[in-house]
């Protein structure tokens, strides 16, 4: 891909951390490879155009001693490149691969050669802009300005402050086919290009999705009780004050139940812990099932849970907590231990005009107690 490839590495791989950021021993050891790989097509791409170099020596175009000679520089460029990377000096700043700094050398290289050799400038200016184009997908906005007025300065001090004759060489056959192998290569590598950019704009994307997939199972995780399912406290909490607001503007009636496992610390103990989830899961499962796609259900705490029943008003929202109740009560239970029954207590409470929610709460969870204290497995309401 010619002396291109120095000023590009692959960018789905690259990372830029901060400079206070560690990496792992396994992300510099991935670095590292990556640019022994970059290096290494380097490298190909000088001793490629070198024996472009010496067809045109060969045609009596430039002296045979510019092809070693432009081998020769650019190896040993790779080759300090290679050592700097492999000490760990690449490492030291944000751009892993320093694009800048290394697309800077190779186009002194190859203006310092359109100088030295322009009979066969045409190879050389080719050369010189894509190692630019590659250059200017990789660097920063401020970069690839830096880069442009770096080329710009240096291309015009060739063509204004020198009387050189660059040329594109076509005088013999073997000039011809020369300059038609510059073309051929360079048309390759504005092909790959193309082909590169797209690759990284199609990986971009799928990175995208996957990141905000990713955010959005983060999101859900944090409003979710890891062991039911259920909304946790903090979601159901935010959900009670939503639908409250929701309520005053509309003037539809919302009411709530505070839902509590009837022994559930005997359930714990004489079953053991892994029976008592068990429980909350089936309860939790049950009560899913069993509500409206409008309501809201979400655990308050320990083996309480918060049930948010929009436009419900008092006898409405008993009906539903003792229809959940009765289904509560029939599951076979003993599928999880012999011996095994879970029954519920509810405490219902309907909004009233000026109520805010921890009085609303109050009410329900006062409920609830009543609901427990005449024998529990019952509904009551505030």
């Amino acid at each position: 891909m010619g002396t291109a490839a120095s000023s590009i590495p692959n960018p789905i791989a690259a990372e830029r951390e901060g400079p206070g950021s560690t990496p792992s021993t396994k992300t510099l050891a991935r670095r590292a490879t990556q640019r022994r790989q970059i290096q290494g097509m380097i490298a190909a791409s000088y001793l490629i155009d070198a024996l472009v170099l010496l067809i045109y020596a060969r045609a009596g175009t430039i002296p045979l001693s510019v092809g070693p000679a432009y081998a020769v520089t650019g190896l040993s460029f790779v080759m300090l490149c290679t050592i700097l990377s492999e000490l760990g000096f690449n490492d030291r700043f944000s751009d892993r691969y320093l694009v800048a700094p290394t697309s800077a050398v190779n186009m002194t290289i190859l203006l310092a050669f359109t100088y030295i050799a322009p009979q066969a400038g045409v190879m050389f200016l080719c050369t010189l802009f894509i190692v630019f184009a590659f250059s200017s997908l990789r660097s920063t906005p401020r970069q690839t300005a830096v880069i442009w007025t770096a080329m710009s300065v240096g291309l015009a001090a060739l063509f204004l402050s020198t009387d050189k004759p660059i040329s594109m060489p076509h005088g013999d056959y073997l000039e011809r086919f020369a300059t038609m192998l510059v073309f051929i290569l360079t048309i390759g590598r504005c092909m790959f290009i193309g082909i590169f950019s797209s690759s990284l704009k199609q990986s971009l994307y799928q990175s995208g999705l996957k990141l905000k997939e990713a955010y959005k199972r983060i999101e859900e995780l944090a409003e979710l009780d890891e062991l039911t399912g259920a909304s946790n406290r903090r979601c159901i909490m935010r959900m009670l004050d939503e639908e409250i607001g929701r309520a005053r503007r509309s003037g539809a009636p919302c009411s709530i139940a505070l839902m509590d496992l009837d022994w559930f610390k005997r359930v714990n103990d004489a079953y053991g812990h892994p029976t008592g989830d068990e429980v909350l899961r089936t309860f939790a499962i049950t009560v899913f099932a069993n509500i409206r796609p409008i309501d809201r259900f979400g655990r308050y705490g320990g083996e309480e849970f918060l049930l948010v029943l929009s436009d419900s008003p008092q006898d409405g929202a008993c009906r539903m907590l003792d229809r959940l109740r009765a289904i509560i009560a029939d599951l076979d239970w003993s599928a999880f231990s012999p011996g095994l029954r879970v029954t519920i207590s509810a405490g219902v409470a309907t909004l009233r005009g000026d109520e805010n929610p921890d009085t609303f709460l109050a009410r329900a969870d006062s409920a609830l107690y009543a609901a427990k204290a005449q024998g529990r497995n019952r509904i009551a309401s505030a």
